[in-house]
Protein backbone atom coordinates (compact mmCIF):
# COMPACT_ATOMS: atom_id res chain seq x y z
CA UNK A 1 0.00 0.00 0.00
CA UNK A 2 1.36 3.21 -0.87
CA UNK A 3 1.61 6.07 1.86
CA UNK A 4 -0.33 8.82 0.01
CA UNK A 5 -3.20 8.70 -2.38
CA UNK A 6 -4.72 11.62 -4.31
CA UNK A 7 -8.40 11.02 -2.88
CA UNK A 8 -11.40 13.13 -3.25
CA UNK A 9 -11.82 15.37 -0.42
CA UNK A 10 -15.69 16.33 0.63
CA UNK A 11 -14.49 18.99 2.93
CA UNK A 12 -11.73 20.73 0.01
CA UNK A 13 -14.22 19.44 -2.31
CA UNK A 14 -10.94 18.81 -4.86
CA UNK A 15 -8.62 16.46 -5.56
CA UNK A 16 -5.50 16.21 -2.59
CA UNK A 17 -2.64 14.07 -1.40
CA UNK A 18 -3.63 12.33 1.23
CA UNK A 19 -1.62 10.32 3.93
CA UNK A 20 -2.25 6.75 4.67
CA UNK A 21 -2.11 4.88 7.89
CA UNK A 22 -3.84 1.65 9.35
CA UNK A 23 -6.84 1.69 11.34
CA UNK A 24 -6.53 0.49 14.80
CA UNK A 25 -9.28 -0.09 17.45
CA UNK A 26 -9.14 1.73 20.66
CA UNK A 27 -9.58 0.18 24.00
CA UNK A 28 -13.40 -0.29 24.78
CA UNK A 29 -15.15 1.97 27.70
CA UNK A 30 -15.74 -0.60 30.22
CA UNK A 31 -19.10 1.33 31.00
CA UNK A 32 -20.93 1.63 27.82
CA UNK A 33 -24.32 0.20 27.63
CA UNK A 34 -23.79 -2.70 25.64
CA UNK A 35 -20.56 -3.82 27.77
CA UNK A 36 -22.90 -3.52 30.79
CA UNK A 37 -25.59 -5.51 29.41
CA UNK A 38 -23.83 -8.25 28.16
CA UNK A 39 -21.70 -8.07 32.03
CA UNK A 40 -25.33 -8.10 33.14
CA UNK A 41 -26.55 -11.14 30.91
CA UNK A 42 -23.17 -13.19 31.56
CA UNK A 43 -23.84 -13.42 35.07
CA UNK A 44 -25.44 -16.09 37.14
CA UNK A 45 -26.52 -19.95 36.46
CA UNK A 46 -26.09 -20.34 32.22
CA UNK A 47 -23.59 -17.59 31.68
CA UNK A 48 -22.94 -17.08 28.39
CA UNK A 49 -25.54 -15.70 25.87
CA UNK A 50 -24.00 -16.30 22.31
CA UNK A 51 -22.27 -18.75 20.85
CA UNK A 52 -18.88 -18.35 20.83
CA UNK A 53 -17.33 -18.77 17.39
CA UNK A 54 -13.93 -20.86 17.92
CA UNK A 55 -12.88 -22.38 14.37
CA UNK A 56 -12.00 -19.33 12.46
CA UNK A 57 -12.59 -19.84 8.63
CA UNK A 58 -11.35 -16.88 6.83
CA UNK A 59 -7.58 -16.47 6.71
CA UNK A 60 -7.54 -13.01 5.77
CA UNK A 61 -9.68 -9.74 6.90
CA UNK A 62 -10.60 -6.79 5.65
CA UNK A 63 -8.43 -3.89 6.53
CA UNK A 64 -9.55 -0.58 7.43
CA UNK A 65 -7.50 2.72 6.39
CA UNK A 66 -7.05 6.10 7.70
CA UNK A 67 -6.82 8.71 5.49
CA UNK A 68 -6.47 12.30 6.23
CA UNK A 69 -6.22 15.52 3.71
CA UNK A 70 -3.29 17.10 3.35
CA UNK A 71 -4.56 20.73 3.00
CA UNK A 72 -7.50 20.73 5.68
CA UNK A 73 -6.48 17.67 7.78
CA UNK A 74 -10.06 15.88 7.62
CA UNK A 75 -9.69 12.56 8.42
CA UNK A 76 -11.76 9.60 7.33
CA UNK A 77 -12.00 6.17 7.01
CA UNK A 78 -11.56 3.89 3.95
CA UNK A 79 -12.64 -0.03 3.66
CA UNK A 80 -9.99 -1.91 1.85
CA UNK A 81 -10.20 -5.42 -0.04
CA UNK A 82 -9.14 -9.00 1.82
CA UNK A 83 -5.34 -8.60 2.25
CA UNK A 84 -3.21 -11.32 4.59
CA UNK A 85 -0.55 -8.42 5.21
CA UNK A 86 -0.24 -4.70 4.58
CA UNK A 87 2.98 -3.07 3.57
CA UNK A 88 3.40 0.59 3.47
CA UNK A 89 5.70 1.84 0.37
Amino acid sequence: MVRELNKYCPRCNAYTKHSVTLYKKNKQRELAQGARRYKRKKKGYGSQPKPIQHNQVKTTKKQTFKIRCSKCNYQRYMRSIRLRRVDFI
